[in-house]
């Protein structure tokens, strides 16, 4: 139920997030998902990619300060509420979300979205006991 997420550290400054971008298109490494959060000096860019040791090892190389973590899919209906009914689970075991970011495209049964969260295994438990659909890293990778 995990996947592994890039995280890569960038200054923020014209070329950098095309010189990620292009690396990882030469090492034929496709980009699933991706999220940046930035501040006027420098960002960082989350990415789920379809094989993310490669990538990892791609930007060390390519000289990218890069870490590796582990993050939850979760695939919720695609209606008002969707997002509120799993964060409320969440909410209610005390689990903080440290951050999200929506997934490209959908899932067989609604929305898909990322999830970082404080403490991934309860969340695992308690979304799965809630009948909340994880979704699975191959099935990530692969889309």
């Amino acid at each position: 139920m995990k996947i592994k997420q890039l995280s890569v550290f960038l200054e923020n400054k014209s070329g950098r997030l095309a010189a990620v971008t292009r690396l990882l298109a030469s090492k034929g490494i496709n980009i699933r998902a991706l999220s940046i959060a930035d501040t006027s000096d420098f960002g960082i860019l989350r990415l789920i990619v379809n094989d993310p040791e490669a990538a990892y090892r791609a930007l060390k190389e390519g000289g990218f300060t890069v870490s590796l973590t582990e993050v939850l899919g979760v695939e919720m209906p695609d209606r008002p509420g969707g997002l509120s009914s799993v964060l409320t689970h969440l909410e209610e075991a005390g689990i903080n979300i440290e951050y999200l970011y929506a997934f490209l495209g959908k899932g067989e049964n609604g929305a898909l979205v990322i999830l970082r969260v404080e403490d991934l295994d309860k969340a695992i438990e308690i979304l799965s006991a809630k009948g909340v659909q994880l979704v699975k890293a191959e099935k990530v990778y692969a889309l």
